[in-house]
């Protein structure tokens, strides 16, 4: 305390109060009121201070202005239970992410719902950081594409499509190592819709693209009017011939350009972030190929997206009249 005053002592602060009192005492209150606007008042109250502290400049450091009593942010325990048990699952969902979410839980416990500000003050405040460290985004290789030489004349994309329709799906392989092990994760998405689909394979081949294709159109709610990939092996022969056959029109993107590709490529980041990162199964395990499904499901259903209106998938399609209520919880006999 006594080296913060000594501090203080030649600070300008003080020395601006010794200096007006000093000016008060030669041309007296109207000059002093007028150079430095301080009446006779504040004068009195300073010299008072001064000559209780015996003339010590230190007397004149001012009084602290932070209140005695604070507020202090009282929020419902479910609901910072609730966000804590979101962040700690999904360690990448922000708040604006996190309010939807919240709000459904605070109408069904009947908790008091709380604004987007409170709840990124309550991550913050509450230390809830669960993601873990020393991870390195994937940067796909593009050595590949040098190689590539076109045989035959493709359907090219030269910006990145803004369809005004569902079923323009954008696809694409990541390569993920984990423990060791080596896995391919092909991942495809609806460009306007965010419709998702992921699958693990231990090979990057034009069958396994096929076979993930069959997946993804027995899930995907609507028609596929088109497919758009990058130029890599496994969007070729098998797969190639297997559009054709069904009469979907395969676009190619250019190389080096992955922004034509953007939506999926985001989509790459978010489930290594949200899913990849935090799944603490093996990947030689069965377990590990169905571990996608879980994540999936909260992406199609319940994670909101800016581009749809923090809407899901399945509620957009709602809003838009593709889907009904009714047809989301039919059951078959």
């Amino acid at each position: 305390m006594a080296k913060s005053l000594l501090i203080f002592n030649e600070s300008d602060e003080a020395k601006k109060r010794q200096y007006v009192l000093d000016f008060y005492e030669r041309f007296g209150e109207e000059a002093t009121k007028k150079a430095f606007r301080v009446d006779r008042k504040l004068i009195y109250v300073w010299r008072k201070r001064l000559s209780a502290g015996h003339g010590v400049l230190s007397t004149l450091i001012p009084f602290p202005t932070t209140p005695h009593t604070q507020r202090v942010m009282e929020t419902n325990s479910l609901v910072v239970e609730k966000i804590r048990q979101l962040r700690e699952k999904r360690p990448r969902l922000g708040k604006e992410k996190i309010k939807p979410i919240l709000d459904k839980f605070c109408f069904n416990k009947h908790p008091p719902t709380i604004s987007e500000s409170t709840i990124g003050k309550i991550i913050k405040r509450k230390h809830f950081f669960f993601q873990k460290q020393g991870r390195i985004y994937h940067q796909p290789s593009e050595a590949y594409l040098r190689r590539m030489r076109l045989k035959k004349t493709r359907l090219r994309v030269r910006y990145a499509p803004k369809p005004v329709n569902f079923g323009h799906i954008q696809s694409d392989v990541v390569e993920i190592v984990e423990h060791g092990v080596k896995r391919y994760l092909f991942d495809a998405i609806d460009t306007r819709m965010k419709f998702a689909f992921s699958h693990p394979y231990n090979r990057n081949t034009s069958a396994n693209n096929c076979d993930f294709y069959d997946k993804f159109k027995s899930v995907y709610p609507t028609a596929i009017t088109s497919w758009q990939t990058d130029n890599g092996s496994e969007n070729l022969g098998q797969f190639e011939e297997k559009l054709k056959k069904e009469g979907i029109p395969h676009y190619f993107t250019y190389p080096r350009c992955p922004k034509i590709n953007g939506v999926v490529e985001r989509f790459n980041r978010t489930i290594q972030e949200e899913f990849v990162q935090c799944c603490d199964i093996l990947p030689e395990t069965r377990e590990y190929k169905k571990a996608p499904g879980e994540y999936l499901l909260f992406y199609n259903t319940e994670r909101v997206h800016k581009s749809l209106g923090l809407k899901s998938p399945l509620d957009y399609l709602i809003t838009e009249g593709v889907m009904s209520k009714m047809s989301m919880t039919r059951t078959s006999t």
